[in-house]
């Protein structure tokens, strides 16, 4: 990985992850689209050598929204810098991070819809003047506005709730790009790549049995293939193939479909439970021991996606496809659906 950049105020990432993380568009499988575009956009501002504009991306967790910042900061040539909006909670934080910038420097912000409101406030001068205005001075009569200049720097914000943001904030990015699921075939070519890059056999048909139990999520197929790694090399010859794929999908309770015991955790709670629904979505967080947070970014985009459940005005919903891949019964339940 290129010494360039930077991390601060995040955790240390995997080591696993940093070792398969591509390094440019080229390397990167899947969202060929932004891909394209993205390949167009920072192509243009280094032509013109003017920092690339502001980066919005978008979507549900595990989709590449960090690997696209490292590839935008190592296309452009530059740093990046990290940081997370929940840990951004007092002005000067953020005025540390931003005068700390080199000029061309990106800065990536994940969880950006976490940052306070009166911090967004000091981040619209920065992303369009490039200044930041500072009050100084706590007593009364004393405080002063101070304005910092920074240098010209591309912000890429990263977020699984796109609805969160401020209009003013997300108005301010010239580029926004929401990163949609992976395609089976997409997922397939991710775990061989993986497999070359620790330098092991992984066979089609064993690359296309994890692609179909990865929720459609890079994240989840890496995650796969280095569990199934271990079955491999422990219990078989090291080779990843269909037979040792299937043997430790099955001990790791991952279904054909892709679904974990979290998952089936909470559509056994919204069917027994709650007779089908509907049920707001605390109630089923409390009812599973999880927080509302998790369900609505972790477990629920992918249930939603694949039409397990639905969501309406009065809850959510468990479908017919719900209940057949838990084994029961379907029932319709006694509601009006809205």
């Amino acid at each position: 990985m290129d010494e360039r950049i930077i991390s601060s105020d995040l955790k240390e990432e995997d080591i696993f992850e940093k070792s398969i993380r591509p390094d440019n568009l080229d390397e990167y499988v899947g969202q060929n689209e932004i891909k394209e575009n993205l390949r167009v956009f920072i192509q243009a501002a280094k032509m013109r050598n003017e920092p690339l504009d502001h980066v919005l991306l978008y979507g549900p967790p595990g989709l590449g929204k960090t690997t696209l910042a490292h590839i935008i900061a190592n296309e452009l040539g530059t740093t990046l810098r990290t940081a997370s909006g929940p840990s951004i909670e007092k002005s000067g934080d953020l005025a540390a991070i931003l005068s700390n910038l080199e000029p061309g420097d990106v800065l990536f912000i994940d969880e950006i819809h976490r940052m306070p409101s009166y911090i967004e406030e000091i981040l619209y001068p920065a992303m369009e003047d490039f200044e930041i205005d500072l009050v100084i001075g706590g007593n009364e009569g004393r405080s002063k506005s101070v304005k910092i200049n920074l240098p010209p720097f591309t912000l890429v914000g990263a977020t699984t709730r796109a609805g969160d943001l401020s209009s003013p904030l997300r108005d301010r990015f010239g580029i926004i790009a929401k990163l949609e699921y992976y395609t089976f075939e997409e997922l397939k070519d991710i775990v061989i790549r993986s497999g070359r890059v620790f330098d092991i056999n992984v066979t089609d048909d064993a690359a296309m049995e994890l692609a179909k139990r990865s929720r459609k999520t890079p994240r989840v197929a890496n995650r796969l293939f280095r569990r199934v790694r271990d079955f491999a090399l422990v219990l078989g010859s090291g080779e990843i193939d269909l037979d040792i794929t299937k043997q430790a999908l099955k001990r790791l309770h991952v279904d054909d479909s892709g679904l974990d015991n979290l998952d089936r955790e909470y559509l056994t709670s919204l069917i027994e439970k709650f007779n089908g629904g509907p049920v707001g979505v605390e109630t089923i967080a409390t009812s599973i021991g999880e927080e509302v947070t998790t369900v609505e970014d972790v477990i629920e985009p992918y249930l939603l996606q694949e039409g397990f459940i639905k969501r309406t005005r009065s809850g959510r919903i468990a479908t017919e496809k719900a209940y057949r891949s838990l084994g029961i019964v379907y029932n319709i339940g006694f509601f009006k659906e809205d």
